[in-house]
């Protein structure tokens, strides 16, 4: 099996595993069965995608570099990264970095508060954490083979992943959801206003 085959072998099972266990139905289902697990549930959640996409970037180590951005602009594509870090960041602050680990629900009185968040970062795009993360990953100034299929198959995973978090999000806020939508773009900000 060539290395860029297993790469897309390992990368497809990543996004399928990680994309089941955050069906929300599951969780429930968990929830149900067993109570003491269902505080944990996000908290492996997490500790699994980071196992698995780790392993997932250990297949195809030796890959062909294709582009290396030249001189001084390979500092400032880093610096990029480094800004579109810090706004990922700041936008998983917004949202409860202790509920995006999964910790908030470690402690007997973790509840989870279902609000839905439209201003600071979700008031420019309603994927703002997509959108830096696909920011992040076009602005590497060393491009070899593993990370251009990487940036590829993660920007169409961002837009399926969206497509169907929007489709949760519908019935979980209903109106409130579609008038956002209608508001706020998809995952590109809109440049120009009338």
């Amino acid at each position: 099996m060539s290395d860029a085959v297993l790469f897309l072998f390992r990368f497809l099972l990543f996004v399928t595993v990680h994309s089941i266990l955050a069906i929300p139905a599951l969780k429930i289902r968990v929830s149900e069965k067993n109570k003491h697990l269902s505080r944990f549930y996000r908290v492996y959640y997490n500790l699994l995608s980071l196992a698995l996409f780790g392993w997932t970037m250990a297949a195809f180590r030796n890959s062909t570099v294709l582009y290396v951005v030249p001189g001084v602009w390979s500092l400032v594509m880093y610096f990029m990264q480094l800004l579109f870090l810090i706004v990922l960041i700041a936008c998983t602050r917004q949202t409860g970095v202790a509920d995006f680990l999964g910790v908030h629900r470690l402690s007997a009185t973790g509840v989870q508060t279902h609000t839905l968040i439209t201003s600071g970062c979700y008031r420019v795009v309603r994927h703002p954490l997509y959108l830096y993360s696909l920011l992040f990953l076009l602005c590497n100034p060393v491009i070899s083979t593993r990370w251009l299929l990487l940036t590829l198959f993660s920007a169409i995973y961002f837009v399926i992943g969206a497509r169907l978090e929007e489709s949760r999000l519908v019935l979980e806020f209903g109106d409130e959801y579609r008038a956002y939508q209608h508001a706020v773009p998809f995952m590109f900000p809109r440049i120009f206003t009338r």
